[in-house]
C-alpha cells in the first residue's frame, strides 16, 4: 500500500544529523504530526540509520574528508558538501520522497538546488542558523572584502530563492526582511529544549548544596570566546580562593586543545575542569547542579543578533546567566540574567562572584529563567508555529485525519561517534 504520508528532506551541511539538536526536535516534531523526514548530513555515527530517538526518520549521509579551517579550505568544504547533497537531494527525489526540502546554513551555497526544486513545484524552506557574513567577520584575523561581500551576495540568494524562511530571532527576521523576504514569509523558531527534556529536578532551587559550579556549556571555536571563561576563573581564584567552586567547561571544538593548554600554564587545572562533549542526559545533569551559567560572547554584531543555543539550555534549568549585554541575550534572558558590559574576564569574575554569595539573587533568577522558558522560549511553543508552515505548505498532501499533536516526545540525542566544530545559534 502506498504511504500516503508528505515527506521532507532536511539539508544539513556542518555537523552529524544526529548531533544537531534543532534537525533533531525539527524532525521528531514533523514526525508526531504525521509527516516522514529524510535527513541528508555529513556522516557521524557509522551505524545509524534512523535518526536516534524516532521512529522512522530516514538518515542519508554522505562522507565528509575536510573541515574547512581557511578561506580556500572552507570552499573546498562546502563545494564537496554541495555536491554530495545534490546527488543524495536527486535519490530521495527519484524515491519519490522529498515532496519539499528545508536547508539548514551554513554555508549559504544551495539556493541552484533552490531553483531547480522551486521550478519542480517543490516548497524549499531556508532554516537560518547562522549569519554566515558575520561568523566569517569574527573569527577573528583581517577579514577580506571580497569575501565579506560573497557571503553577503550567497545570503540573499539564500534567503530570496526560498519559499519560506524560519528564523531563530527577531534579529535574523529584521534582517531577512531587509535583504527583500516578506515579512510574512519569515517565520521566528527559536532554539531550545521541550520540556521533556528537562528532568523533574530542575524545578527545584539550584546551587542549595555542594559545590558551587559555575558552567559554560557549547562549543569552544575562535567566536565563543571560551578563553575569556577561562580567564575569568583567574581572576575568581585570587577573588574567591581555590575551593569551594568550581568552572565547568562543557563541549569541544577546534581551539579545545588550546584550552586546555591556556588552563595548564595558568595553573588553573584545579579549579577548571573539561567534561568534553555531553549527551542530552549528561547535559541535563549538568546544568541541573549549576550554580551560574556563563555565556562569554563578546559583543560583535553577529553575537548582538544571535540567540546562543546554551542561553535557552541555561534557562530550561533555572541556571542564572552571567553575559554580555547583547541584544538578542537580553531579549531571550531578561531579568534571569546578570549583564556585563564588555564581557572582559573581570567582568566576568565580578559578576559571577557576586551571584555566588548572594543565594537570593539566584533563586529568583532561577523562578524567573524557568517561567520564561515555560512560557515562551520552549520547544513545545516553537514546535507548533514550526509544523504549522509545513502543514500549509504540505496541505494537499496531508492525510484527511492527519495526528495534531507536533511534539509527541523529544528524547535527548546519544553521544555522536565524532565531534564537529560549529552549532550556534
Amino acid at each position: 500500500m502506498k504511504d500516503r504520508r508528505p515527506s521532507v528532506a532536511i539539508l544539513v551541511a556542518n555537523l552529524p544529523a544526529e548531533k544537531d539538536r534543532r534537525v533533531i526536535r525539527e524532525c521528531l516534531s514533523l514526525e508526531a504530526a504525521g509527516f516522514d523526514v529524510t535527513v541528508i548530513a555529513p556522516r557521524g555515527d557509522r551505524s545509524l540509520t534512523v535518526l536516534p530517538g524516532s521512529d522512522r526518520t530516514r538518515l542519508r549521509p554522505y562522507p565528509v574528508i575536510m573541515y574547512g579551517s581557511g578561506v580556500l579550505s572552507f570552499a573546498a568544504e562546502f563545494l564537496w558538501s554541495f555536491l554530495w547533497i545534490a546527488i543524495r537531494l536527486a535519490g530521495e527525489i527519484v524515491r519519490g520522497r522529498a515532496q519539499a526540502v528545508q536547508v539548514c546554513n551554513p554555508p549559504d551555497v544551495y539556493f541552484p538546488l533552490a531553483w531547480v526544486l522551486r521550478a519542480l513545484g517543490r516548497p524549499w524552506v531556508f532554516d537560518h542558523h547562522d549569519l554566515s557574513p558575520e561568523v566569517y567577520v569574527s573569527r577573528g584575523g583581517d577579514p577580506n572584502p571580497l569575501v565579506s561581500k560573497l557571503l553577503v551576495a550567497f545570503e540573499w540568494l539564500t534567503l530570496r530563492s526560498a519559499t519560506e524562511v524560519f528564523a531563530t530571532n527577531e534579529s535574523f527576521k529584521d534582517n531577512a526582511v531587509r535583504r527583500g523576504v516578506r515579512p510574512e514569509k519569515v517565520t521566528v523558531v527559536r532554539n531550545g529544549p521541550a520540556h521533556a527534556e528537562i528532568a523533574a529536578k530542575a524545578a527545584s532551587s539550584p546551587g542549595d548544596e555542594g559545590l558551587l559550579k559555575v558552567v559554560y556549556l557549547g562549543v569552544f571555536g575562535p567566536q565563543d570566546n571560551v578563553e575569556g571563561a577561562v580567564l575569568a576563573a583567574e581572576e575568581l581564584a585570587r577573588r574567591r580562593g581555590r575551593s569551594g567552586w568550581r568552572m565547568i567547561l562543557a563541549g569541544d571544538g577546534e581551539t579545545a586543545s588550546a584550552l586546555r593548554k591556556l588552563t595548564a600554564e595558568r595553573g588553573l587545572t584545579d579549579v577548571v575542569e573539561f567534561t568534553g562533549w555531553l549527551n542530552g542526559p549528561e547535559v541535563d545533569a549538568l546544568l541541573r547542579d549549576a550554580t551560574v551559567a556563563i555565556q562569554p560572547d563578546l559583543p560583535t554584531r553577529m553575537n548582538q543578533l544571535s540567540t546562543m543555543a546554551k542561553t535557552v539550555e541555561y534557562l530550561g534549568r533555572g541556571v542564572p546567566v552571567v553575559a554580555a549585554d547583547l541584544i538578542e541575550t537580553r531579549a531571550t534572558v531578561g531579568d534571569a540574567g546578570v549583564y556585563v558590559p564588555n564581557g572582559t574576564p573581570l567582568e566576568f569574575a565580578e559578576a559571577i562572584d557576586a551571584l555566588l554569595d548572594d543565594p537570593q539573587a539566584r533563586q529568583r533568577m532561577h523562578e524567573i529563567g524557568r517561567e520564561r522558558f515555560r512560557d515562551f522560549l520552549s520547544w513545545e511553543h516553537q514546535a507548533e508555529k514550526y509544523v504549522a508552515v509545513w502543514r500549509r505548505l504540505l496541505a494537499k498532501r496531508l492525510p484527511r485525519e492527519a495526528p495534531t499533536a507536533p511534539t509527541a516526545r523529544i528524547p535527548s540525542p546519544r553521544k555522536p561517534a565524532d565531534e564537529t566544530t560549529r552549532a550556534e545559534p
